[in-house]
């Protein structure tokens, strides 16, 4: 009796204070109190529910008949939005801060809200190796079911609640890119009810061509996906991941190109912790595992796996270990790559990972639905979400312009092969080149840090350098900006023969800064 006195009077204690400072207050300055009582359990909850769905309706193999009638009801809505004079552009209904993008597009409550409750893996074709999924299954979903049975997505982006929906209208990358290039390049069809609430299928050659290939970067601007078809590959128990230590920059930057471009690593990645300090990790698949040197990194009480890199570098030695491969594709899920720390700053305290890691993470659309806008202000001013897609050739030179312009760190480097192709994303030439992901997560360091000014600079350098911008972050390009970087010709002339304009905003409005105000 005396502990549960003990809890309820150290519970009421806390709401007293929380009544006393304001809940806006507690939010924004001891965020860790609200996170670790209220969104981890929540977390839990929904991890559990949607786990337990997806079991239950694949195990019956009720999705496929189900998924017919969702379709037909999607372009129902659509039709009846014809119907009722297209006053207004559409939208998918699912709120906007269930996405796993931190941004918050108030297009939502303008736009005609069309419902789509699709969140299933259909089939799973392994003498086509493909696999049919609808776009809200999620890759903590895909890979729990892809893995139990030998297989796995050749590209499978890291985050858990991340959607293949997300994925194919954005994009995604993963450690492998750099043989198999982005998510979109793994996509054999697409599904899609139109403006005027027809179904259609496209692929790469065969079937709507032009379609296939200016859908993904789209961000829902031409239809609505209600169906992917992915490649899957034989997957095997474990990954066997090198840690290899490189310091100064120019090292570094040989050192990560040389294993990007060796073709028998079948995972390539970089964590840079320093303008002159880096972990480059090259890893292949293989059944068998060394008993002793086995890392568990995903088990909660586990250290968060960019802490566990560091360590690499402050000892000064290399290492071999063998990590089991959904694992190793979820490594950074638990410290949301290293953003949990500025959340709960002793997360990867072994107290804390031993009594509560079990949680972690908070789900990101939960965090984003309680922030408030006192937060959202302080994370768009003091905070950077970036992913700056540069051809590799240029990376010295990027990681000296990160560097000057925002200091964030550690830096995410992963390479990934980019080929030719006629949608908004595609080299410069007509050969396929190498590129890296650099990913800056964090809060930045200069003394001169402006949101809107250091973003832009760093936009700029990626257009001389005919790099990309992930469109997920925040834009603050103009209209010519944003089309000097992506190549929209296939896209606006698509808009203009499938009747987009009038059913979809162009995907510069959807995403840039003004379209949240």
């Amino acid at each position: 009796m005396g502990p549960l006195l003990y809890l309820g009077g150290s519970v009421l204690l806390l709401m007293l204070w929380i009544k006393v400072k304001g809940l806006d207050y507690v939010i924004v300055h001891q965020r860790w109190i609200f996170v670790c009582l209220f969104l981890l359990p929540l977390s839990v909850i929904f991890d559990v529910y949607y786990f337990v769905r997806a079991w239950i309706i694949f195990k019956m193999c009720s999705a496929p008949k189900l998924h017919d009638q969702r379709v037909r009801d999607i372009q129902r809505q659509v039709r009846e939005w014809g119907k009722e004079g297209s006053k207004t552009y559409m939208c998918t209904g699912r709120p906007g801060w269930l996405t796993v993008s931190l941004r918050v597009g108030k297009y939502k409550k303008t736009h005609k809200n069309i419902m789509i409750n699709m969140m299933d893996i259909l089939e799973v074709d392994t003498k086509r190796q493909v696999v049919r999924v609808e776009p809200l299954a999620n890759m903590g979903q895909v890979t729990a079911l892809l893995t139990s049975i030998g297989w796995t997505l050749p590209v499978l982006p890291e985050l858990d609640d991340l959607t293949v929906g997300g994925l194919v209208m954005g994009t995604g990358i993963e450690s492998s890119s750099h043989i198999y290039g982005l998510f979109q390049h793994i996509c054999v069809a697409y599904e899609l009810v139109l403006a005027d609430g027809s179904l259609v299928r496209c692929t790469e050659v065969s079937e709507n061509s032009d379609l296939f290939h200016a859908v993904p970067w789209s961000c829902g601007t031409l239809g609505f996906l209600v169906a992917a078809e992915i490649k899957i590959v034989p997957a095997k128990a474990w990954v066997k991941l090198r840690y290899e230590p490189v310091r100064g920059l120019e090292n570094i930057c040989k050192r990560f190109t040389e294993a990007s471009e060796n073709k028998q690593n079948a995972f390539v990645e970089g964590l840079q912790y320093a303008r002159d300090m880096a972990v480059i990790m090259t890893g292949t698949m293989t059944d068998h595992a060394e008993p002793d040197k086995i890392n568990r990194i995903g088990l909660y009480f586990k250290p968060w796996f960019f802490k566990h890199v560091e360590n690499y570098l402050k000892e000064d030695h290399t290492g071999v270990e063998y990590i089991p491969l959904r694992q190793y594709y979820h490594r950074h899920t638990r410290s949301i790559f290293w953003e949990l720390q500025d959340i709960i700053p002793f997360g990867n305290n072994p107290v804390f990972r031993w009594l509560f890691g079990w949680m972690v993470p908070p789900k990101i659309s939960l965090l984003k639905l309680t922030q408030g806008e006192t937060i959202r202000r302080l994370y768009e001013q003091h905070h950077v979400v970036q992913d700056m897609l540069i051809p590799i050739k240029h990376l010295q030179s990027a990681i000296t312009c990160f560097h000057q312009d925002i200091h964030v760190y550690p830096l995410w480097l992963c390479p990934f092969l980019l080929p030719p192709g006629r949608g908004m994303v595609h080299p410069k030439s007509q050969e396929e080149e190498l590129y890296v992901d650099i990913g800056a997560y964090g809060e930045p360091k200069v003394k001169h840090f402006e949101a809107k000014a250091s973003t832009r600079q760093l936009e700029k350098f990626v257009r001389d350098k005919h790099g990309f911008q992930m469109l997920y972050a925040d834009v603050y390009m103009d209209r010519e900006e944003f089309w000097e970087m992506f190549d929209g010709q296939l896209y606006h002339r698509l808009r203009g023969e499938l009747g987009c304009k009038e059913a979809f905003p162009e995907v510069y409005d959807k995403i840039c800064k003004s379209a949240r105000h």
